[in-house]
């Protein structure tokens, strides 16, 4: 397995990209005709049928000089009101980058900003989820950092590398790729020891390979083996595959493609099993919904459950709860996390979907639970 297979075999891209590689340190800038590069490689991309969020880091990077935060600071000794501080002025400037060389290419892009706490929370969960896939359904490329500006210590995603990953779960993407200084996972640190080896391919991530991992450098990253290591651990449980490869040159992407070197961490089971697992082992139902046949027969085939398909419900839930899916009989057919509480999905049970607005007074989800949703018994 090699780059060019495994991005062959992806569909939705989940693409991070590490401060050095937007920013330029000497001058304090957006490296512009990179991210021009970039931009190229994802409409190349985009061309080819794939879909692609990217996880960008630099925003305090780029506002470090307007606070007066020497270069020399690493980012673990900066106070977080001042990191905080330096995201607000940064993050104008890096989605500006992004803005005006996707836009020259005729591409869209929209940027997202996530905390920890959005991607904790059900419902807000499923709102997210929810906006980054009608973005890429309309050909948008989500830009997505982390909400520095309102961020407390205590809920951080603390580095990009975590953040990619916990939006590909969102999103059941097909690959996360962290783009940065390092070419991927070797037998030790390479700046000292000459004898460490290249790990082109992980099958299966063990603690031998935790070892492996060093903690970030100072300079401008926040992150480093080790938590790359980490986040492709979390990735590859969630049926995802990870890659780590550099990406300083121009076209990153297009590079790819090449004879470069890397490191592919595969997934270790189905994205499938992987959310059934995560719903079977976190979540407790709240409730219950009652299909007729012809929702069993749409569920069997990968479809969502519309609420013209459910008879009943029963049990106290509210939006993004988990709630059991059953026959008529009582079986249980599986579980999923239901997008509307108990009082909506009573008055919305049994009626066609274009019907929710007149009935809530509001607009709603055409579907009682999104395929992505749930997960069913074998």
């Amino acid at each position: 397995m090699n780059c060019a297979e495994i991005i062959r075999q992806s569909e939705l891209i989940v693409i991070k990209i590490g401060s050095v590689l937007v920013t330029d340190e000497s001058k304090e800038k957006v490296r512009l005709p990179w991210i021009e590069s970039l931009a190229q490689d994802v409409k190349d991309w985009q061309a080819q049928g794939k879909k692609v969020v990217i996880v960008s880091s630099g925003a305090i990077a780029l506002g470090r000089s307007a606070l007066g935060i020497s270069k020399s600071t690493p980012p673990s000794k900066i106070p977080l009101e001042q990191k905080q501080a330096a995201s607000a002025v940064g993050q104008f400037h890096l989605f500006a980058a992004y803005f005006q060389t996707f836009s020259a290419l005729g591409l869209q892009a929209a940027q997202v900003l996530l905390t920890m706490s959005e991607t904790e929370n059900r419902r807000m969960h499923l709102n997210a989820r929810a906006t980054l896939l009608t973005l890429l359904d309309k050909n948008i490329v989500p830009i997505i950092n982390e909400n520095d500006t309102i961020s407390t210590g205590e809920i951080r995603f603390g580095d990009n590398d975590r953040l990619s990953v916990r939006v590909a779960q969102m999103i059941e993407a097909d690959l996360v790729m962290l783009l940065s200084t390092t070419d991927g996972l070797y037998t030790a640190d390479p700046t000292r020891d000459k004898k460490a080896k290249h790990i082109p391919l992980v099958e299966s991530i063990s603690a031998e390979h935790i070892k492996m991992a060093g903690d970030a450098v100072p300079g401008l990253s926040t992150g480093g083996m080790k938590s790359k290591i980490e986040a492709a651990a979390s990735a590859t449980r969630s049926g995802i595959a990870l890659l780590i490869a550099n990406g300083v040159e121009n076209h990153p992407l297009r590079r790819l493609n090449g004879d470069i070197r890397a490191s592919i961490f595969m997934a270790q089971e189905s994205k499938a099993n992987a959310r059934k697992r995560w719903l079977q082992a976190h979540l407790s139902p709240k409730g219950s919904v009652f299909v007729d046949d012809g929702a069993l027969k749409a569920l069997k085939s990968g479809k969502s459950l519309l609420p013209v398909g459910v008879k009943k419900a029963e049990g106290d839930f509210i939006r993004g709860d988990a709630v059991h899916i059953r026959t008529m009989e009582g079986k249980i057919l599986g579980m999923g996390l239901i997008a509307y509480n108990t009082e909506e999905t009573h008055k919305i049970i049994g009626k066609a979907s274009n019907q929710i607005p007149a009935i809530l007074g509001h607009e709603g989800r055409e579907e009682l639970i999104h395929r992505n949703d749930m997960a069913l018994s074998d």
